[in-house]
C-alpha cells in the first residue's frame, strides 16, 4: 500500500500567464460580434451612381413591413379581397380587427410599432355596404382615405392565371399618375406599400406578375396578370422575347375612389381632398327620393281624378230605374 504525499510535497500548478501584447477575443453574439476589432481602413474604389452599393457596404436596404387588418362588422366578400391583399404581399402582417372609432388612428399606430412595421392598410366596413381604405405611412404620415368600389375576389373571378406565391411583382402605372402632385404622391405611396423589398426573408426572387394601376375617370383601377411565356424544352426562348410573352390576369379587381389625403398616420392637416367625390349615403337618398316621387305621383293622379269627377258630373239617366221594380 503506497504512502499518502504530503501537503507540502504537492506542487502548485500554475495558470499559465496571457501574452500582454496578445489582442483580445471580441465576445460573440447572437447577432455577430459585439465589438468587431479595428480594420485597417482601405480605400474603396470608386462607385459610380448607377451601380448597386450592397447593405454590407452602406448601402440603401428596404425593410418595408405592412400591417393588414379591419374593422369589426365587416362584410364576407370585403374580408375575402383583404385576404387576397395579403396572399399578394408577402411583406405584410396580418393582425386582429379594431374597432371603428375615433381613436382608430392611434391604435393603429401602436400595432404597427408592435409589428415593426412602417406602413398600414386598413379596411373600414360602414354598414356592411360601404369599404373604405385606409393606406398610412406610420407613425408620421401621410396617409390617404380611400372608397373602394367595383369588388371582385379571387373566387369569384375563378380566371386561369396562376402565379408563384411570394414572388416580387412588377409595378407599373399609367401616364397620368405623373400629372397632378397628389397623384405623384399617391403613386409614391403605392410604390413603397405594393413593392416587395429585395432579399426578403418570404418573397422569391422571381418576376412572374404584374400589378396594374391606371387612372380612369378620377380613379385608380387595380388589376393583377401573370406573365406568361409558352416554351418547351427543345424550343427554349430568349431573354427578352416580349413577342411571345402574355399576360393572363388573375385577379382580385377593384377601384380607388381617393377622398382625402391627410399630412399625418390616419388624420392630421389635410392636404388634398377630392372635389368630385359624392358620399354613397348621399346616392342612397337621392335613390330615396326618387322612388317616394314615384309614389307622389300616383297621389296626386288619384287626387286630380277625384277633382275632376266632382267639378264635370255625369248627367242622370232617364232609363237607369227602369229594371228596379
Amino acid at each position: 500500500m503506497g504512502k499518502k504525499r504530503k501537503h507540502n510535497e504537492t506542487q502548485v500548478i500554475e495558470p499559465a500567464k496571457k501574452d500582454e501584447d496578445a489582442p483580445e477575443r471580441p465576445k460573440r453574439t447572437l447577432l455577430g460580434w459585439k465589438d468587431k476589432p479595428e480594420a485597417k481602413v482601405t480605400e474603396l474604389p470608386e462607385v459610380k451612381e448607377t451601380e448597386h452599393i450592397p447593405p454590407q457596404q452602406g448601402g440603401f436596404r428596404n425593410k418595408e413591413k405592412v400591417l393588414v387588418t379591419c374593422s369589426r362588422r365587416i362584410n364576407f366578400r370585403y374580408r375575402h379581397l383583404m385576404l387576397n391583399l395579403v396572399s399578394l404581399l408577402p411583406h405584410c402582417k396580418k393582425d386582429s380587427k379594431v374597432e371603428s372609432t375615433s381613436t382608430k388612428g392611434a391604435t393603429l399606430n401602436e400595432l404597427v410599432e408592435l409589428k415593426n412595421g412602417s406602413s398600414s392598410l386598413f379596411f373600414e366596413c360602414r354598414k356592411h355596404k360601404d369599404l373604405y381604405l385606409w393606406m398610412a405611412k406610420c407613425p408620421s404620415g401621410p396617409s390617404v382615405k380611400f372608397l373602394v368600389n367595383a369588388v371582385h375576389t379571387m373566387e369569384e373571378l375563378k380566371l386561369t392565371g396562376n402565379h408563384l406565391k411570394g414572388s416580387r411583382p412588377l409595378l407599373t402605372f399609367s401616364a397620368n399618375f405623373d400629372k397632378d402632385t397628389h397623384w405623384k404622391l399617391l403613386k409614391e405611396m403605392i410604390i413603397q406599400i405594393f413593392g416587395t423589398p429585395k432579399d426578403h426573408r418570404k418573397s422569391k426572387p422571381f418576376y412572374d406578375h404584374v400589378f396594374v394601376f391606371s387612372i380612369v375617370d378620377d380613379h385608380i383601377w387595380f388589376r393583377n396578370y401573370q406573365i406568361s411565356v409558352p416554351h418547351n424544352e427543345t424550343d427554349k426562348i430568349a431573354r427578352g422575347g416580349l413577342d411571345k410573352m402574355t399576360l393572363i390576369e388573375v385577379g382580385p379587381r377593384f377601384c380607388l375612389n381617393p377622398i382625402k389625403i391627410f399630412g399625418g398616420s390616419f388624420g392630421g392637416p389635410t392636404l388634398y381632398e377630392n372635389p368630385f367625390f359624392v358620399s354613397p349615403n348621399q346616392i342612397r337618398a337621392l335613390e330615396k327620393k326618387q322612388k317616394a316621387g314615384k309614389f307622389a305621383k300616383k297621389v296626386k293622379a288619384k287626387t286630380r281624378r277625384k277633382m275632376h269627377e266632382l267639378s264635370n258630373p255625369l248627367e242622370p239617366d232617364e232609363f237607369a230605374d227602369m229594371w228596379k221594380e
